[in-house]
């Protein structure tokens, strides 16, 4: 069992005839009773590596999580002290496959909702060269147990993502995924409650190739973390994908809604204009306050897309110079 803080850094670009490595790591909070049925699943061999090692991110857990890991085979165990949620338990299997030489991260559920035997199927394109996330596309509307809510959510989840990305993801909040080296590098995570659409946004932002192939999933063990009520789902869901279009897509965001309400004040304008023309306007004053406060409405939300459009890119040097560092910094550290 080891801290995020004992594994050794290590260069983030490999040599060619080095073995190359595939990492399973695996999301976990409170998970001992459907941690053995998802490793059961997981293959020890894939297609096109020499090494296949499997890691547990304990988030927290108060059970024997850690413990039935280890006695199922499990090669790096990385824990929480607390709870930390799940998106900071991705983003800490990320960085440890990273410090742990993986040359491709496949990421999975510890409730066995994914087909394991399907980790292939999201390998091969990174390995042909051909993509740099690979994310697992479910059957969701052959999918018993979500409702038509979910599945209805599920869709305009994956809609407002591949907008935001530019990207033709199919099943964004699909957590089975597979990632190179170079994506995994480049991504931040700044949503406490999960990772699945952000970390798609930041890839097609960074212009990384994303792609999606159809996937198999298992049978409900156990009913889902994140969705406790369809009522906080579906809060917590539009939540997200307003957050998503606010942080990078600002600039469209602010200025479609400024163009409504500019819209709506010309509206207003017009129908005091056709009264007065007709001898009529000293009973139509409201419309002409509704005029201004529209525009000016309209006039404000259009700056705030420019000074967040300034924000975005700022960003984005920041995510640069960041990943430029982490780079530096493991180059230093394998210096005999």
């Amino acid at each position: 069992m080891s801290e995020p803080s004992s594994i050794l850094a290590c260069d983030f670009h490999r040599e060619p005839s080095a073995p190359r490595k595939l990492i399973i790591q695996i999301p976990c909070l409170d998970e001992a009773e459907t941690l053995a049925v998802t490793l059961a699943d997981l293959p020890h061999e894939v297609p096109g590596f020499d090494i296949v090692e499997w890691l547990i991110i304990d988030d927290g857990s108060t059970d024997a999580t850690a413990q039935v890991a280890l006695e199922h085979g499990v090669h790096h165990v990385v824990r929480h002290p607390t709870n930390r949620g799940l998106a900071q338990a991705f983003m800490t299997g990320i960085d440890a496959c990273l410090r742990l030489d993986a040359d491709v991260i496949v990421n999975t559920d510890a409730d066995n909702q994914y087909c394991g035997y399907d980790i292939p199927l999201l390998t091969a394109p990174v390995l042909a060269g051909e993509a740099d996330m690979v994310i697992g596309a479910r059957p969701i509307e052959d999918t018993e147990h979500f409702s038509w809510v979910k599945k209805r959510l599920q869709k305009l989840g994956s809609w407002a993502v591949r907008v935001a990305s530019t990207t033709q993801v199919a099943d964004a909040p699909s957590g089975f995924r597979a990632l190179s080296r170079e994506a995994a590098m480049r991504l931040h995570v700044f949503n406490a409650y999960t990772y699945t659409l952000e970390t798609i946004i930041q890839a097609g932002q960074s212009n990384l190739r994303v792609i999606s192939v159809p996937i198999r999933t298992n049978g409900d063990l156990r009913p889902s973390r994140l969705v406790k009520s369809i009522t906080s789902y579906v809060n917590r869901s539009l939540m997200t994908i307003i957050r998503v279009f606010v942080i990078y897509r600002p600039l469209t965001f602010f200025v479609s809604i400024g163009a409504v309400l500019g819209l709506a004040g010309l509206v207003a304008g017009v129908r005091f204009l056709v009264f007065y023309v007709v001898g009529e306007g000293q009973g139509h004053i409201q419309s002409v306050i509704l005029c201004a406060l529209f525009l000016l409405s309209s006039l404000l939300f259009v700056m705030m897309g420019l000074i967040g459009e300034l924000i975005a890119s700022n960003r984005k040097l920041l995510e640069q110079i960041d990943m430029d560092i982490r780079k530096l910094y493991s180059r230093m550290d394998r210096k005999p």
